[in-house]
């Protein structure tokens, strides 16, 4: 299937914007609640993960967020930068992430279940009282939605990361979402003539992360690239041909990865028997040899590309195929790993949110497309989304390319 058309959050007017928050915070709670079923909305029972916040921090923090740059009118996100004073007293201490380590998020004496819901709540109101009446007033331009903007993005993005933290801890997701994908088409390949693509964008009054600034031209030779992501079966070939037992497939710092982890196969898969099964959300299902493989890491996806004799697209190449309106040029079901390491476009500056980039720079990888459980609004061919090259918990899968 294609993309589905939608209202993205970069050009949304006010009423749309007003929709979407409600949405986002109705999904956030679901969510919240799903922790909560199990016991992890008590900080002191949730595995200390590198991966994931306690749920109750990550609640509290996303409404923070809102509150931060839009009630208080931050202009960033460095710490004396709010306007205004918190809703809560201790709000800033307990939620500024680039002042609350990690590993402390777990030890912090929070507000309980029910006041923190109370608490996301009233942001809320707020917020669509402040930005439905900016509207009323006609002062709902481009440039003062941008703080809604920003909110509504970053409330997207930590849902999909509580999401893929339901997937690690083993709990059951949201009705709808943790069905099995069906095969989209039969693995092809096709070749682009290459061409000059316009890497970025320039501010012309939409939202724009600060990683897409500023717009510039690249060449791209000529190459040839799936069509699809590639399947569990295609990935199980490579685990059969001894792919995790071969070094020459792996890299040095994959050769790494892989001894510290001793894996043999991609996370969650078991072997049952002849037949590979795998964990689905806390559920044990037969592996779907026609979907795209999924929880791989950089490491794999470079070694499988090695077994096959093919290659990761650069993030470039990656966008001039999404761009070229082939229509056999599938995306969006997962995120896709590029052979492009995360770095900034020439003139980049920092953006309000000063951490959103930056300080993953020159560490990340970039990854290119969009996932099951992103948002429609949030999808753009634009998007460059990063990830240390070890992360396995987000939902991420990998296509070929070769020139």
């Amino acid at each position: 299937m294609q993309i589905p058309s939608f209202v993205s959050f970069r050009t949304a007017n006010a009423g749309q914007l007003a929709d979407a928050l409600q949405h986002a915070r109705d999904y956030t709670l679901a969510l919240f609640d799903c922790f909560a079923q199990a016991g992890y909305d008590a900080p002191a029972r949730v595995p200390q993960l590198h991966c994931l916040n306690p749920p109750l921090w990550e609640l509290g923090h996303i409404a923070w967020f809102a509150e931060w740059f839009v009630l208080r009118h931050a202009a960033s996100s460095h710490p004396v930068d709010a306007r205004k004073g918190p809703l809560l007293r201790k709000g800033d201490d307990w939620f500024d992430a680039n002042t609350v380590p990690h590993a402390m998020r777990w030890n912090l004496e929070l507000p309980s279940t029910g006041a923190m819901k109370m608490y996301c709540h009233e942001v809320l109101d707020r917020v669509l009282d402040q930005l439905l009446n900016a509207a009323a007033d006609g002062m709902a331009h481009d440039g003062a939605l941008y703080p809604y903007r920003l909110a509504l993005a970053y409330e997207d993005l930590r849902g999909e990361a509580m999401l893929a933290a339901l997937q690690t801890l083993g709990l059951p997701a949201p009705p709808g979402l943790a069905q099995d994908e069906s095969a989209w088409i039969q693995p092809s390949e096709i070749r682009f003539p290459g061409g000059t693509v316009q890497l970025g964008s320039h501010h012309d009054g939409s939202f724009v992360f600060d990683n897409e600034l500023h717009a510039y031209q690249c060449y791209v030779p000529g190459f040839s690239m799936d069509a699809a992501l590639v399947t569990n079966a295609q990935f199980g070939d490579f685990v059969a041909d001894g792919g995790y037992d071969n070094n020459r497939y792996w890299s040095p710092a994959g050769r790494d990865w892989l001894l510290r982890q001793e894996r043999a196969a991609p996370r969650y898969w078991q072997r049952d028997g002849g037949y590979w099964r795998t964990l689905r959300f806390g559920r044990l299902c037969t592996l779907n040899g026609a979907e795209p493989v999924r929880h791989v890491t950089l490491f794999e996806a470079q070694a499988y590309c090695m077994w096959a004799e093919r290659r990761l697209p650069t993030e470039a190449e990656w966008e001039y195929a999404a761009l070229s309106g082939h229509p056999g040029f599938r995306w969006g079901r997962l995120w896709e790993w590029t052979a492009t390491p995360f770095e900034p476009y020439p003139g980049f500056a920092a953006g309000p949110y000063r951490e959103y980039s930056a300080p993953h720079f020159a560490t990340d990888q970039v990854l290119r497309g969009a996932s099951f459980a992103t948002p429609a609004r949030l999808v753009s061919a634009k998007f460059r989304h990063f990830q240390l090259p070890a992360r396995d918990d987000i939902f991420v899968g990998l296509r070929t390319c070769a020139y």
